[in-house]
This record gives structure tokens, C-alpha cells and sequence, in this order.
């Protein structure tokens, strides 16, 4: 019997007494995947700016989620968005600047912040040291739904 898989199961063949008899049967398990290395893609702000895509529309094909590591220098600053999709960041280094209509919020090593979805935020790091941070966006980021505005 065969089951539909996703492209990440393994085919496993299950031979009955007979190996070459009909009644062999194939089936479909799943299995995790590993991502051996991210996708390194490219960033919008004022300074070079690295982002590791792990997971996401680039990476492994996922349009419903993605997860990359950011790692901005000092005095990075990303344009405003107002993005359709919710973006969780885990501040793993440094401090992350967030801007937004109510004010401003200072995510510290240790920290999160959730941005929901079409709330105008801005990104920047201005401290000495920029920061590493993981952002997770649900659904995948993608350049067509951040809705950056225009850098002057």
C-alpha cells in the first residue's frame, strides 16, 4: 500500500515472506530533516547587515514559517515596515531597537519581542557591539509582504 508523502519522508520497502512476490508493499514514513548550512540572503538597512535564512521561502521551501539569524553591527538601521506576516525576535547578543507607532522598546540579550501583523515597527542596533538575534515569521517572510518604506 502507499500513502502520499511530503518530499522530506523516506521510502522504506516492506518485502513480505517472498521477496519477489506482488504482494510487496512500499511505504511512506516520516523523517526529520536536517538544514546542514543556512542560506545567507541579502538585507535592507543602512550598514551591511547578515541574515542566515535556516528555514523560510529560500531555504527549505516553507512559506508558512521562516527562522533566520540576523547579526547587525553598530549603527545598523533598517527602513520601517509594516509587514503582513507576525515576526517573533529572541535577542541572542547585544540590543535590538525596535521603533514603533506607540513609542520605543529596547530588546535586550535574553529577550523577545512580537510584532503582529501590520503593526509599522523599525529595526536598528545602536549600541557599540550591534546584536545577534533569531527572527521567526509567520507566515515566511517574503520582500513582497514586508512593505518596507522607501529609504531615503
Amino acid at each position: 500500500m502507499v500513502r502520499q508523502a511530503h518530499h522530506e519522508r523516506a521510502l522504506i520497502l516492506s518485502l513480505s515472506k517472498d521477496a519477489f512476490s506482488a504482494h510487496s508493499a512500499v511505504q511512506w514514513v516520516p523523517m526529520p530533516r536536517l538544514i546542514a548550512a543556512p542560506a545567507v540572503v541579502a538585507a535592507a538597512g543602512s550598514k551591511p547587515k547578515k541574515i542566515e535564512e535556516f528555514a523560510g521561502r529560500v531555504n527549505s521551501g516553507h512559506a508558512g514559517v521562516s527562522v533566520a539569524r540576523m547579526t547587525s553591527p553598530s549603527g545598523w538601521v533598517e527602513p520601517g515596515q509594516r509587514p503582513e506576516f507576525e515576526e517573533i525576535t529572541v535577542v541572542l547578543r547585544g540590543m535590538l531597537r525596535v521603533e514603533h507607532d506607540g513609542g520605543t522598546i529596547d530588546v535586550r540579550e535574553g529577550q523577545a519581542i512580537i510584532a503582529l501583523p501590520g503593526e509599522a515597527v523599525r529595526y536598528s542596533t545602536p549600541l557599540d557591539d550591534g546584536a545577534e538575534y533569531i527572527a521567526v515569521c509567520l507566515p515566511a517572510f517574503s520582500p513582497a509582504t514586508v512593505h518596507r518604506d522607501p529609504e531615503a
